[in-house]
């Protein structure tokens, strides 16, 4: 069982990016998946998470409107699109096998550093 992100990087403030996930070793349409983010000295965040199927989404307040979570079940894939991104928006970025209330499995994480 394992999640890859990949996507980070370096963006000025208002700038976009798209992380990716990618997901393997278990029945990834089966899952709900999740994005979460961890800046030095704070605790892990919630960001969003997507129910097996796709279609059903929710955001933490502090990314809604900004941040949108997508799903290839074809390819076993998660995304996290960001707009407008600021400068409290750097953090390492992780996916996770589960929902808000039920994770159980973690990537290794992808730096997104946003700053001019």
């Amino acid at each position: 069982v394992q999640l890859v992100e990949s996507g980070g990087g370096l963006v000025q403030p208002g700038g976009s990016l798209r992380l990716s996930c990618a997901a393997s070793g278990f029945a990834f349409s089966s899952y709900f998946m999740s994005w979460w983010r961890q800046a030095p000295g704070k605790e892990r965040e919630f960001l969003g998470d997507i129910n097996s199927g796709g279609h059903n989404t929710r955001y933490a307040d502090s990314v809604k409107g900004r941040f949108t979570v997508s799903r290839d079940n074809a390819n076993n894939m998660v995304y996290l699109q960001m707009h407008s991104l600021k400068p409290d928006d750097t953090a390492l970025y992780y996916c996770a096998r589960g929902s808000i209330a039920s994770k159980d499995i973690w990537g290794q994480g992808t730096q997104v550093t946003v700053s001019s």
